[in-house]
Order: C-alpha cells, then structure tokens, then sequence
C-alpha cells in the first residue's frame, strides 16, 4: 500500500520542506512553498513510464567515446534552424514558452505542417481534435504524416508514442499532462517536474526529439518548478507586444548550439512570416524633415540590424518634469540626460522628454547611447538629422563616446541599405579596413563632436 504524505515545495528551486516556511533556505525567494500530496511506493514497483527496457551504463574512457557531428532534422524554417543551432538535435528535449496568446501553438503547428519528410505526434491537452484542424485550415496547409491526438495522461501518450512510431513528439502543454504515480493535480509542481524527467528519459533512450510547450507565469518565467528548465536541453522563450505584428523567438539555454542568436517572425492572419531583413521594417521610410528621430545600428543576439529611435521634448506643463521611455530602460535615459546637462549644457531639467523604440522592441544594447541623445537633441533644437547619417556608439559619464563591439557588422548593416553617412567611436577605428567600406565613417570622440557633425 502507497504511503501518502503532505510536504512543501519551493516553486523556484524545488526544494522540499516538512512544512512551510516563508523564506526559501536554498534559493533565499519569498512566498515560493506551496503544499503538495505525496505518494511513496514501494521499493521496486516503480517502472519506466516509457515501457522501454534500461541498459545499465558502463563506465567509458573519455578518449574512446565517439564525438560524431549527429545529423540534425530540418525544421523548414530558417529563423527556427538557427536559434536550434541549425536543426534539431535527434533525442533533444526543447521547451518553447511564451505568454498567453503570443503565437507558441500557432509557430509549432506551422513548424509540424512544413516537415513532410517526419511523421510527428502532436499531443494537445489544451485543444480538441477540431480546433486545431482549423488552425490549420487558417495556416492553408495540411499533412498526412502530422498525426493528432488529445491526450492529458502520461501513461497514454506513451501507448500512442508506442502505437505510431513517430520522428518527432510534439506536447502542447506540459502543464496540462499529469501521470498516475503523483496523486496532486496537473499543473502542480510535483506533477511538472515528473512529467518533465519522464520525457526526457524517453527522449534519450528513443532518440526521438520532443517540444515541448510551457506557460509563462506573471514575472515572465517558466511556468511551474526552475527546476524544469534545468531538465530539459533547450529553452526557447517566444516573445512580443500583441499589438505589434512582430514576435522573436530568444534561445535562453542551448546544450547544443549558441544563445546567442534569435529569430524574427512577423504575425499575419495566415500564420508568421520569417523576417529574414529586420532592419527594412523596423525603419519607416518617410522621417526626412522630422526632428527628433535617429538611426541607431545594434546587435541583437548575433544579428546587427537598424533601428529607428524616437524622441520628443516639450515644456514641462506640470511642475515636475515627466521622463518616459518605451523599449527603452528609464534609468539609463536619465543617466544620459545628467551627462547632457553636466557635461554639455543643454538644459533639459525643466522639460517632459518622452523616447520611443518604434516597431515594439524592447533593446538593452548600450550601443544605441548615441542615437539616443541624438534625437532627444534634435527635438529639443527642432532641427531635423539627415536621413542618409547612422551611428553607433556608447555613452560615458565624462561626455566620451566609448568603444563598442562588432562594429565591421554595424557598418556593414548601414552600407547594406543604402545610408552615406555613419558616426562611430575614434577608437573603433583601429583594425577597421577603410578601403573595404565605401559608407564614410565620421569618427568621434566626445559628445560635442557628434552634435558638430550632425547639427553643423
């Protein structure tokens, strides 16, 4: 007879306590115990969920282990083969969150409908049989080797898993699967974290990769115990403004190729679009004569792409000036308004100034120092900046513009789409092939020297 017990699990670390305690002693966050129901069995009566005999391991020299690159599976979509690494890892365990309405079903069934060559289980425990027909129906496409089934138990995915035989196991979500040796609710942590190990140990021993689908809860993290993104190999967040068209898809942990790349779709009605040249929708064609906008080159991930930034100062009305950014963080744009009032002398602490990231992004690129008090210059003295001039370069607290990284890359986005003109730190200049560049380069070293080139 199973042995039932109560005990508290932190939500964060997952660390077990006999009862509650409001602060956690392993990973020190408030408020994170909650109660679960545990059932003990037996020694010996539990088995491999999965219905696959386990070989025992033996202990292997390193410099006898083969290291073969594995053959990794075309998922069809470029922006998604290169935040994977380039495919997917057979025997990887991926995890894709994102909140609510985003787009993770939306991206995966496209992913699942593009790949004729795989036969691909799709598990929802969210959605019935009809209502995925028609996501599918709205994506215009269809395929005979994506084979659909709802299903919230565990041991019954596995029965289906065993029937059909498929290349690759799509689960949608892992917070709607639960199994029979837990006795709490699906969703729970203790529920999250067994569903999650069993996966992987299928994954592993059938070599056949799994996706997973996870929620995000109000912080913006996984959903359920930290200790499922220590589970699985990748973790993908999927992220965007739903009221902007544009959605990236961000690698947070990759065993098997950089996290340092991303992928940019753009949501339509029939599906996401890849976004293979950010820079030309993210800069609106029609800004020549406005002040208070500049263009600003940043890397994102491993992808240099333009940006336009948008700034707008104003007498304040009130008594107390406002400060507000969007995509923007706040504390920084203070920081360089101090610099532009100590160090350069624009008075600025009797005015509303208000920035903007146009297209919904959110960038902490700290290249994009420049541009900033560039536009917020520009509106304040309603003098436009030339449309064909780009720039890149940080902000120090003595007024210099400091050195950034991968410069060659952000120059060559600029010459890539036609500007003239591109304002750079001095120091960037060392290791630069001019011959090799046809954009001319305007070096600066202070912020006086910035506003000389682009003001006169």
């Amino acid at each position: 007879m199973a042995k039932e017990k109560s005990v508290y699990v932190c939500s964060n670390c997952g660390q077990e306590s006999p009862k509650w305690v409001g602060k956690c002693p392993s990973c020190g966050e408030w408020n994170t115990y909650v109660e679960e129901i545990v059932r003990k069995e037996p020694t010996g009566s539990r088995h491999s969920l999965s219905g696959m005999d386990r070989q025992k391991a033996k202990p292997i020299a390193l410099c006898d282990i083969e290291a073969d690159d594995e053959a990794r599976i075309d998922m069809h979509d470029e922006e998604l083969n290169r935040v994977l690494g380039g495919g997917l890892v057979p025997g990887s365990l991926v995890l894709i969150g994102g909140e609510p309405g985003i787009g993770k079903s939306t991206l995966v069934m496209q992913t699942a409908l593009h790949i004729p060559e795989k036969r691909i289980l799709y598990v929802s425990g969210e959605e019935s049989a009809r209502q995925l027909k028609l996501r599918a129906d709205r994506l215009s496409a269809c395929s005979s080797d994506c084979l659909i089934v709802c299903e919230t138990s565990l041991e019954q995915i596995y029965v289906h898993i065993k029937n059909t035989q498929p290349d690759i196991v799509i689960i949608d979500s892992i917070q709607t699967i639960s199994t029979e040796s837990i006795e709490s609710s699906p969703g729970s942590i203790s529920q999250v974290r067994e569903c999650s190990a069993s996966i992987l140990r299928f994954a592993k021993e059938s070599h056949t990769p799994v996706l997973l689908i996870g929620h995000i809860n109000k912080e913006g993290s996984i959903a359920g115990p930290k200790v499922l993104e220590h589970i699985v190999d990748t973790v993908l967040q999927f992220e965007g403004d739903q009221h902007y068209m544009y959605r990236i898809l961000r690698s947070i942990k990759n065993r098997f190729g950089s996290t340092a790349e991303l992928g940019i779709y753009e949501m339509r009605q029939d599906g996401l679009r890849q976004v293979s040249n950010p820079s030309e929708l993210l800069l609106s064609q029609d800004h020549e004569g406005m002040s208070g906008v500049a263009i600003a080159s940043t890397i994102e991930g491993a992808r240099p792409f333009l940006i336009e930034t948008q700034a707008l100062v104003s007498s304040a009305v009130y008594g107390t000036p406002q400060r507000s950014a969007t995509g923007f963080d706040t504390r920084r744009m203070n920081m360089l308004l101090a610099v532009l009032e100590k160090r350069v002398g624009f008075k600025l602490a009797q005015k509303d100034v208000f920035l903007n990231i146009a297209g919904g992004l959110r960038v902490n690129d700290p290249a994009i120092d420049l541009a900033v008090i560039s536009a917020i210059l520009s509106s304040n003295m309603d003098a436009a900046i030339e449309p064909e001039v780009c720039m890149a370069g940080e902000i120090g607290l003595s007024g210099e513009i400091r050195p950034v990284a991968r410069i060659e890359q952000r120059i060559g986005e600029a010459e890539k789409l036609g500007f003239k003109r591109f304002l750079l730190p001095k120091y960037n200049l060392q290791g630069i092939d001019a011959k090799k560049i046809k954009i001319e380069l305007i070096p600066v070293r202070k912020v006086e020297e910035a506003f000389r080139a682009l003001f006169g």
